[in-house]
């Protein structure tokens, strides 16, 4: 016997500034049940996840927590694993990029990369988006001005850094996507990555930064640190153990993956930037990448501002966790955002789970302890649907099979749930009950109950890379361990003369109203015990010194306009007293008339990093109180205060 065929899976690294909500989880979710799946057909699997820690971003997090880097990263990267672990993924490697391995792998690489020329020096100017940790041209920004990832101001950035040659491997990359149909899956994201952002010419990539430390330092120019993207995406080797020089064992075994699992929206750093790097390391490219979409609260992308954030742990302690991983997988389209709302998550529950799976099993598993003492029978007098019931457990193998293949997994698990709903159609065209009156049919009820049987053994197989908890409870009911993929091949794995065992309901229904109810009080006080305590904690946090450090002075509005590119800002301009305009973009078009403005003195934040609003470089902020969820009020001050002066 020849050795396994190898199967190498990995989901994207998880970013440590926040905890990752539901959306977030559903990717790990999903890579799982493909490695479980893959496992189950006999592969030899590696699933890789972990965690992303470097960045400005997170150096400015942890200085807000008044904590270091590395402890604020510590925690998060805890609680990402802790939400893997709850959620019951088979990961065989969690990687940290704050690893002491993976750190010195990136410098090799950074290295290798420079000494050959696809690394250089050089200066850059643009506009920086910071939560992205993005650059972008003028013409790169939203209709608002903004990053067009996250739609988030940009500021105006300029420093030395290293650059890599994208420019260089355009022409090869370009026909190798197009040489490898399924390289970049599903084909409209292929489509979008080749006309938008690839034939349209490729810039250099900036991979270092000076303007903060929280990085990998380069090795031969300690003020630079690597830039997020060859520090992020070489987790997929430096996991392995690759090292430019000597490659180890594992990486020698699994790379190249097979495929990697990441959100659509990084979809132009994994099928640009990444094969780009392997092509200058001289190492073969993955075999694909698939960018699922997103999951949505309702219609909406989750935020903690939107108030419609929902965590996974905190939905397993409800539902269950086999319940969360089903719905996620359930619910999710192939190629279009799925969504979540506690409704329709305790509607797939009841229907699906409860009524559907959990019915079939524990009366099926009771009519065999009440009509044969639970001992499974010798199928002996065939009889109507029997063979479809037969074909259709055949047939649904070749389709779940099918699916996987295709990443179409919310496909998989509706033909596995129409296998459940035949059987159930089974049992009433067989009806049992009527059977058992009847001595002379007793063959006839033992076959009926073996079919049943045997064909929730297949759902429970089938179900295990989804719900591996709920299927090793039906197969304890079943009184069986033929499990394996392969005795799918043909209907009739179950032994007769097996014994089933106590028939115990999988998931007992739920009154929706009143949960939903129970969930939105809850969510209701968590979110107010954090603004209390974001606020205390603010209160406790600042002293004089910090105070003193923002400078808020007098300024007379001389001019005020609508900015063309946004419906809420106003480009005011400003006296602050220095002899010099000043230009500040605010957001209060919805609730005030620029002829409304002209002439009053407002507060000035005037040392407020420039940002660049819509092509407006506001220099400043200018302050108003939320009055409510629909109004916004300006602070004005007296007009008898000179303008520039400084308020304390």
């Amino acid at each position: 016997m020849g050795d396994k065929p190898k199967f190498y899976i990995t989901t994207a690294i998880a970013y440590t500034s926040r905890k990752p909500h539901i959306g977030n989880s559903y990717e790990i979710v999903l890579t799982d049940a493909i490695a479980r799946y893959k496992r189950m057909q006999g592969y030899d699997v590696f699933f890789l996840t972990g965690t992303d820690e470097h960045g400005q971003k997170i150096e400015e997090y942890a200085k807000a927590a008044n904590v270091s880097p590395k402890a604020y990263v510590d925690k998060v990267a805890g609680e990402i694993r802790g939400i893997c672990d709850t959620l019951h993924v088979s990961y065989d490697k969690f990687i940290r990029t704050t690893d002491d391995y993976h750190e010195k792998a990136v410098q090799k690489i950074f290295k290798k990369l420079y000494d050959q020329g696809d690394i250089y020096k050089g200066e850059y100017e643009g506009l920086y988006c910071t939560p992205c940790e993005s650059f972008w041209t003028e013409s790169q920004l939203d209709e608002n001005g903004c990053c067009p990832d996250c739609h988030r101001p940009v500021k105006k950035a300029k420093e030395e850094a290293y650059f890599l040659r994208l420019s260089k491997y355009q022409k090869q990359l370009e026909d190798f996507i197009e040489s490898h149909e399924d390289f970049i899956y599903p084909e409209a994201r292929k489509k979008e990555m080749l006309n938008n952002f690839i034939k349209p010419g490729l810039q250099d990539l900036c991979v270092s930064r000076t303007s903060f430390t929280w990085g990998i330092p380069v090795s031969f120019d300690k003020k630079h640190v690597i830039y997020v993207w060859i520090d992020a995406l070489s987790n997929y080797i430096t996991a392995l153990g690759y090292d430019p020089d000597a490659p180890g064992e594992l990486y020698k075994k699994y790379w190249p993956a097979d495929v990697h699992i990441i959100g659509k929206d990084i979809m132009r750093f994994h099928t640009i930037y990444w094969p780009i790097m392997l092509m200058a390391l001289g190492e073969p490219l993955p075999k694909q990448v698939y960018g699922h979409p997103w999951l949505l609260f309702g219609e909406d992308k989750m935020s903690k501002s939107r108030g419609n954030v929902i965590y996974a742990d905190d939905l397993t302690k409800v539902f269950g966790v086999d319940a969360v991983r089903y719905y996620l997988l359930a619910e999710m389209p192939h190629a279009q955002d799925g969504s979540i709302t506690y409704e329709t998550l305790i509607e797939r529950y009841n229907a699906d789970l409860a009524n559907t799976i959990g019915n079939l099993v524990n009366r099926t598993v009771a009519m065999q302890q009440k009509y044969f003492d639970g001992v499974v029978q010798t199928p002996a007098e065939a009889g109507e649907f029997d063979d479809d019931v037969r074909a259709l457990a055949l047939d649904t193998v070749k389709q779940v099979d099918r699916c996987f293949a295709e990443y179409k997994i919310a496909d998989s698990v509706s033909c596995v749930l129409t296998l459940a709903r035949r059987l159930n159609k089974y049992i009433d065209e067989t009806m049992p009950w009527a059977l058992a009156k009847d001595e002379t049919k007793r063959a006839r009820l033992g076959t009926v109950l073996y079919n049943l049987l045997e064909g929730i053994r297949y759902l429970a197989v089938l179900l295990s890379p989804y719900m591996p908890d709920t299927a090793d409870a039906i197969f304890a009911q079943l009184g069986t361990d033929v499990r394996d993929y392969d005795s799918l091949k043909a209907f009739g794995g179950l032994k007769a003369g097996t014994k089933v065992g106590t028939p115990t309901p999988l998931f007992s229904r739920i009154d929706g109203e009143k949960l939903i109810t129970e969930l939105l009080e809850q969510q209701k006080k968590e979110q107010e015990t954090e603004k209390k305590a974001a606020q205390a904690a603010g209160l406790a946090q600042i002293g004089i010194d910090d105070f003193m450090k923002t400078e808020l002075r007098v300024a007379e509005i001389t001019a005020c306009e609508p900015v063309k590119r946004s419906k809420k800002l106003l480009k005011l301009t400003l006296d602050d007293g220095s002899g010099a305009e000043r230009t500040v973009a605010s957001g209060i078009s919805p609730w005030y008339k620029p002829e409304d403005l002209v002439g009053k003195k407002v507060v000035l934040v005037a040392n407020l990093k420039p940002a660049v609003l819509c092509g407006v470089e506001s220099c400043g902020m200018i302050l108003a109180a939320d009055c409510s969820e629909d109004d916004v009020q300006v602070v004005f001050v007296d007009s008898s205060m000179p303008n520039g002066a400084r308020i304390r």
